[in-house]
């Protein structure tokens, strides 16, 4: 279904931080102001709208932003090129992540990926006053995506933020291109033979939106195979310690088949730990 909702202000964000991280040019930063958010949202209708076959409401049409109800309750993680500027003259926007806290998940209702996913048992069994953070909504400018330093800042930022606000559980929705899961078939397999979910927090996509995802044998799949078909910022999640919700969900508005990708950061490797800057 295209997603109707008119853009509204932002309330979610955090105050206002210094730089996180830079290489080069490039430096990772939280939005701070209205016209930053909105850049992320050019941005990302740029990348999912206009590159990729997402289809707008006639609003994200008009306003060329592709934005939602949980946009104003989340803080918007940037990566700016300071050498390159947009059409308003400021620095361009090349990369973007958007992150939800589970206290600004209450006031907007619920978490975005409980429109695909019954996270209902995940919430119910984690420890008691772990702080959970939604992400989603990341995209990088097609002519960064060869530059591994815009995917490490993202990267970096996320893990200052966990910081930050000492956060226990990273999850969200991540995405294969296109609507057909069965040209997917050995990385889909791969991700529910090798990576589940553990028992005691099981995630699987709504009954009326579930498409199965074991449909090659565990005993048929190499891993290194495989792998080379999970797209990179997927494999990403995997090499930190990600595992894999039960089943996945095909998209039509934004052409894709969603995977649900759940992090406790309890589980992530020393090796990632330490990349990030997380103490061990």
């Amino acid at each position: 279904m295209v997603n109707v909702y008119e853009p509204g202000p932002f309330e979610g964000r955090a105050l206002r931080w210094p730089v996180l991280a830079t290489i080069g040019a490039l430096e990772c930063r939280l939005a701070e102001t209205d016209a930053e958010v909105e850049a992320a949202q050019h941005l990302r209708y740029r990348v999912f709208y206009e590159e990729m076959a997402a289809v707008p409401s006639p609003a994200m049409r008009e306003a060329r932003r592709d934005f939602d109800q949980f946009d104003e309750y989340c803080d918007h993680m940037l990566v700016v090129d300071r050498e390159a500027h947009g059409e308003d003259g400021q620095p361009l926007v090349v990369g973007t992540y958007r992150m939800m806290r589970d206290e600004h998940a209450k006031k907007a209702g619920g978490f975005y990926t409980s429109g695909e996913f019954d996270i209902t048992a995940m919430l119910a069994n984690v420890d008691k006053g772990a702080r959970l953070l939604e992400l989603g909504r990341s995209c990088v400018l097609k002519e960064y995506r060869s530059k591994p330093a815009t995917m490490q800042l993202l990267w970096k930022g996320v893990m200052a933020y966990v910081a930050r606000f000492s956060i226990d559980v990273m999850f969200g929705c991540a995405s294969f291109p296109g609507t057909d899961p069965k040209e997917h078939a050995l990385p889909l397999s791969y991700l529910h033979h090798f990576h589940p979910m553990p028992p005691e927090t099981p995630v699987r996509t709504l009954p009326h939106l579930y498409v199965d995802m074991n449909i090659i044998p565990k005993d048929q799949i190499d891993p290194k195979e495989a792998l080379r078909g999970v797209p990179p910022l997927i494999k990403g999640y995997v090499r930190v310690g990600a595992c894999i919700g039960d089943g996945a969900f095909v998209d039509k508005q934004f052409s894709t088949t969603d995977v649900f990708i759940y992090v406790p950061l309890s589980g992530m490797t020393t090796k990632y730990r330490e990349r990030f800057g997380l103490s061990t």
